[in-house]
């Protein structure tokens, strides 16, 4: 499978993810900046998960049907495309909000070049999204982040 360069201006990957990006403070999505989505690119899916959370798998961001033409998005910015219900159940992006005390949680942003449009529940959960698009996926980046409160 084709590799897509996923990227934020705010961090590296396995870098801390600044604060204000945090559910409990600003709770303002990061920009992300991509190269590599291969032609025929039906659609981008955008997702991020914290695999650390306690209850399993914790769903923080969900976009579908994003333009596979555009090569990034800006900090706080509502990237086109269909926002889905995060983990807290609020639509669009909801940021980092480990326990207080847990070691640093990872959060997987994951960008995939899908050749069809997934077919979600209504409310998904992170299992649900990769099901979805598992035989579909034409290429995908990953960029993780780390936060600790």
């Amino acid at each position: 499978m084709a590799g897509i360069v996923l990227r934020s201006p705010r961090f590296t990957d396995n870098t801390p993810i600044p604060g204000r990006h945090a559910f409990h403070d600003a709770n303002i999505s990061p920009g992300l900046e991509w190269e590599g989505v291969p032609e025929g690119t039906a659609e981008l899916l955008l997702l991020c998960e914290d695999p650390d959370a306690p209850g399993g798998s914790f769903l923080h961001w969900l976009v579908t049907g994003l333009d596979p033409n555009i090569t990034g998005i800006a900090e706080g910015e509502n990237p086109g495309g269909t926002d889905w219900p995060n983990g807290f159940g609020e639509l669009g992006w909801g940021g980092p909000a480990p326990p207080v005390g847990d070691e640093a949680h990872r959060y997987f942003f994951r960008l995939f070049a899908l050749s069809e449009a997934p077919a979600l529940p209504r409310a998904p959960h992170v299992a649900d999204v990769h099901r979805a698009i598992d035989g579909i996926t034409r290429a995908s980046g990953t960029l993780v982040g780390l936060f600790q409160r």
